[in-house]
């Protein structure tokens, strides 16, 4: 049981278990949370849960780790907001490469408006996969976005130009997934009545018929139950992550520009929507890649926009899996939690 405390002597681990909670508010790949934290005395690891990797549909492990990316900035914001200082260490040890960061904390710090704005926006994110409304993004909004992320990696936006060209990709991409049939079996896994309880897209959260959208949305093998009306995104922007690299460690600082970009644009009433199925068939993300016109590798697409107040408020967030599954603290004694 935890003992009360005042927030100037909270052990680090109580923090950490903190932390790591809410970290599990993080996006991530058809919502499989595939993170696992180990809470120490000291420290606080995040390690790959591999047995919610894709491995039909991401077999290099890229959404994994863009997911997990999400879920370490999460983390850091979430200390950040406490009061703590925290140090990441990024793949501390070669020998595991399923260690993906270590984070210690080196003392209090005074908590910015910045940090619990991000916190509070970690708690009501949410995808929103209908189309936006006609308005458009106002430009300092988009540059705010844009900046967040490249405090982690780099967000390219698309030229109305371009939209097409990713439209075409995605296109591709769609009929790629639909002729596999591995990929299709973890699709209606993950979107389907039979998913991992806590995780996965219930009907709740997929559009009701498909959508009205330049760039098509991935087809999650069947209709949800979310109402849609009859607007069409032509006032979306699109955008892609990208970096220098494209192995573990790129796509891992890609998943913390994601959470960056994301939560800085939910406090700003900007819906966004990841695009990962154009990224994960090799003809798309070659497109992509030409599009980004020799700057770095595409990691993710994204639809950014304003909600539509015609579609009654936000889509129901999706389910969280129990912390004891995400959470491992048999490291930390009893008597400091």
């Amino acid at each position: 049981m935890r003992h009360e405390t005042t927030a100037v002597d909270r052990l680090p681990c109580v923090a950490f278990t903190d932390a790591a909670t809410a970290a599990g508010n993080a996006p991530s790949i058809l919502n499989t949370q595939p993170w696992l934290w180990r809470v120490h005395p000291e420290r606080l690891d995040l390690f790959a849960a591999r047995s919610r990797q894709l491995t039909a549909g991401d077999p290099q492990g890229r959404q994994l780790m863009l997911s997990c990316g999400a879920a370490l900035h999460h983390a850091r914001i979430a200390l950040a907001a406490d009061g703590w200082s925290a140090h990441v260490t990024r793949f501390p040890q070669a020998s595991n490469p399923d260690l993906l960061a270590t984070l210690v904390v080196h003392g209090r710090t005074p908590v910015t408006m910045e940090a619990l704005r991000l916190a509070h926006a970690m708690r009501i994110r949410h995808t929103d996969r209908r189309p936006v409304s006609e308005r458009s993004i106002p430009e300092v909004g988009l540059r705010a976005v844009a900046a967040a992320a490249c405090v982690e990696g780099s967000l390219h936006i698309l030229s109305s130009d371009n939209v097409a060209d990713l439209g075409s990709a995605a296109g591709r991409a769609a009929a790629v997934e639909a002729g596999d049939p591995q990929i299709a079996a973890e699709l209606t896994y993950w979107a389907g009545r039979a998913r991992l309880s806590g995780a996965g897209l219930p009907a709740s959260v997929l559009p009701e018929h498909p959508t009205q959208t330049t760039v098509p949305s991935r087809d999650f093998g069947r209709h949800g139950t979310l109402p849609v009306g009859a607007g069409h995104d032509r006032a979306a922007v699109y955008a892609l992550l990208f970096g220098d690299g494209d192995g573990p460690q790129d796509w891992l600082r890609a998943g913390e520009a994601l959470s960056a970009a994301w939560l800085t644009a939910t406090t700003i009433g900007v819906s966004v929507v990841p695009l990962s199925g154009v990224v994960e068939v090799a003809a798309s993300w070659h497109i992509l890649r030409h599009l980004l016109a020799g700057l770095g590798h595409p990691y993710l697409a994204l639809r950014l926009g304003i909600a539509d107040p015609e579609q009654h408020g936000p889509p129901p967030r999706t389910p969280r899996l129990a912390v004891t599954q995400v959470i491992d603290t048999s490291a930390v004694p009893a008597d400091q939690l």
